[in-house]
């Protein structure tokens, strides 16, 4: 008879706790929750779609036209690098409009813009073509960091730090799945139409963001934004910025410089057999998954034992990644490593924008990561023609050799470029 009030009881806080489930799930969102929901969605597909056609790409060329091994790697490099090269030089362009004009119109820009070119790749017939399309895309840069800049203005302060990590967490889930889906998709229904699926894709992220984003604008004026040479005068330590600039290039490099061979070197490992997109997909997906499980428990110790040594640590256990991955005879070795390239990708660059939001003042930090952006799209230039000179002229084992010979020039140089401020945080 005891346990019948207890269980009433239990059952009465079981319905409040539902009441309450159900009222925060079905209630009136306000409209920067509102935003968090439609751009979270924009950003996954702005990310999937970046990276879903990278598992089958220099697969997609080779049915382009009839190329040597060599002409193939060169092609593939030239076809990964064009979209950046414009990226590097359109995006304070944009930025700077984005202030001018709004960050809505930016996010309607770059979404329309990529799903008609992402569509369009789908119709190619040359290669050449595809590589122009490649460029175009390029200048319709800008949905995430249109979309952050969006977020971050429009939420309220209590609830910023909230509303721009689960914003991340859209790009980085869009990022992982892309090359799995990209993969599974070209193997079911082919290269082309996985184009014209993420195209469309990309056609719903617009009239989301056209319909259900909004934003309440005031523009800046030309004459309050400061000039470079203001900004870099506000930093206490500038080389320290510098150099953290130029190791973002730097491990930028070191990541895409496999990417136009990840593709081929799976269909040389797999010896025929088996489906060489779908592999890929997988191959490609795996440092994601293991960076989304790493970087909190990473930057959780970056606190504790300092964030330069994290990167310290991250760069010598990525060259001890990279050259048993010269070496492998399977898919499957293959797959390990790139799981263990993924835990250092963890301490880089995360550790790299800590370091730049720690010593850049609030009032230039926007403009410091804008450059930061285009210091990334340089190393995804220059990254995927170096894997593809080196592979052309030695073979795939040597880009892998080469990506850690890279990364142990990046830790001297960090190393050289920190020491002031090692020493200053010493003191």
């Amino acid at each position: 008879m005891q346990n019948i009030p207890q269980t009433s009881l239990k059952i009465k806080k079981d319905a409040l706790l539902f009441k309450q489930l159900k009222h925060q799930l079905f209630r009136k969102r306000l409209p920067w929750e509102q935003n968090i929901f439609v751009l979270w969605f924009g950003t996954f597909m702005a990310g999937m779609a970046f990276s879903e056609i990278m598992p089958f790409m220099s697969l997609y060329i080779d049915t382009l036209g009839h190329f040597s091994t060599a002409q193939l790697n060169f092609y593939s490099g030239i076809t990964f690098s064009a979209t950046y090269l414009v990226t590097a030089i359109v995006s304070p362009l944009w930025g700077r409009l984005a202030d001018r004009r709004g960050r809505k119109l930016m996010i309607l820009r770059a979404s329309l813009g990529m799903a008609i070119v992402l569509g369009a790749m789908g119709l190619v017939t040359t290669v050449w073509e595809l590589i122009a399309l490649r460029f175009i895309q390029g200048v319709f840069s800008g949905y995430i960091s249109n979309a952050n800049a969006l977020v971050a203005t429009e939420s309220p302060k209590e609830h910023s730090g909230q509303a721009l990590g689960t914003l991340v967490t859209g790009f980085t889930a869009g990022n992982l799945l892309g090359p799995l889906l990209g993969g599974t998709l070209a193997a079911s229904f082919g290269y082309r139409v996985t184009f014209f699926i993420t195209g469309g894709l990309l056609l719903i992220v617009f009239l989301l963001s056209w319909l259900f984003v909004h934003e309440h604008f005031t523009p800046v004026e030309k004459d309050a934004m400061k000039s470079t040479k203001d900004v870099i005068k506000t930093f206490k330590h500038p080389q320290l910025i510098l150099g953290m600039l130029i190791t973002t290039t730097i491990i930028q490099i070191a990541n895409q410089s496999i990417s136009p061979i990840l593709s081929l070197y799976v269909r040389q490992l797999l010896h025929g057999n088996g489906s060489v997109s779908l592999v890929a997909g997988i191959i490609a997906a795996i440092p994601g998954l293991a960076t989304i499980v790493a970087a909190p428990r990473l930057g959780v110790l970056g606190d504790k034992i300092g964030t330069e040594r994290i990167l310290t640590i991250g760069f010598v256990f990525a060259i001890c990644v990279f050259i048993p991955m010269a070496f492998v005879r399977n898919v499957w070795e293959l797959g390990f490593f790139r799981f263990l390239i993924g835990i250092s990708d963890a301490t880089m660059m995360p550790a790299v924008q800590t370091l730049l939001a720690k010593n850049s003042p609030v009032s230039v930090t926007g403009r410091v990561f804008s450059w930061n952006q285009s210091f990334m799209a340089m190393g995804s230039i220059v990254g995927p023609l170096i894997g593809s000179v080196v592979s052309g002229t030695w073979g795939y084992g040597a880009v892998f050799l080469s990506t850690g010979a890279i990364v142990a020039c990046n830790l001297v140089l960090f190393r050289f470029n920190t020491r002031d401020f090692r020493a200053a945080k010493a003191k």
